[in-house]
C-alpha cells in the first residue's frame, strides 16, 4: 500500500524518505482533498501502526485475524485505486 501512495504522490512529482511523511502526504493530498475515499488513507495508518507491533514489537503484537484484515485492506488498495 505504501509503495502505492508514493505512486500516487510521484504524479504530483512529491516524494518522501519517510513512512510517516508519505502517510500525511498521501492523506493532504488525496484522501482529504476528495479525490480517493478517506478509508484509503486510514488504512495506511493503520498498516503502519500493524508494521510498527510486527517488525519493532511496539504493543502487543499482530494477530492473524489482523493480518487477514491488513490483506483485504490491501487488495482494495490495488483493486479500487
Amino acid at each position: 500500500m505504501l509503495y502505492i501512495a508514493e505512486a500516487f504522490l510521484l504524479t504530483l512529482d512529491m516524494t518522501f524518505s519517510s513512512h510517516a511523511a508519505t502517510i500525511a502526504a498521501f492523506g493532504k493530498e488525496f484522501a482529504k482533498s476528495g479525490k480517493v475515499d478517506q478509508k484509503f488513507h486510514r488504512y495506511l495508518i493503520d498498516a503502519q501502526d500493524y508494521r510498527n507491533q510486527g517488525d519493532y514489537g511496539v504493543g502487543p503484537g499482530v494477530t492473524q485475524k489482523q493480518a487477514a484484515e491488513l490483506i483485504e485492506w490491501a487488495n482494495n488498495f490495488i483493486f479500487t485505486l
